[in-house]
């Protein structure tokens, strides 16, 4: 047996396509954000539903997450949302 896994298995077909869709996400991400776009992750309703009714409303094609990206209206655009220091959420021990 090559890989890992079982060979053929959907469930774990399907759980190894996700994780690794996710990181190849994530390095999109870390690649735009060195370019300074505004950028905005979504994972709520889509990932609820499991799928994109706007883009694939056959349900055949489902959806990881979603990224919107692009440089907007400084008029428009919200400012970031406060975040935690490091310190106030972490310790190293």
């Amino acid at each position: 047996m090559r890989g890992h896994g079982s060979p053929g298995n959907p469930a774990v077909i399907q759980a190894t396509a996700f994780r690794n869709g996710s990181l190849q996400g994530a390095y999109v991400i870390l690649a735009a954000r060195s370019a300074r776009p505004r950028l905005r992750p979504d994972v709520g309703l889509r990932q609820r539903q499991g799928r994109c009714p706007s883009s694939f409303p056959d349900g055949i094609v489902k959806s990881n997450f979603l990224c919107n990206l692009g440089y907007g209206d400084p008029a428009g655009v919200k400012p970031r949302s406060p975040r935690f220091a490091f310190d106030e959420v972490c310790r190293i021990l």
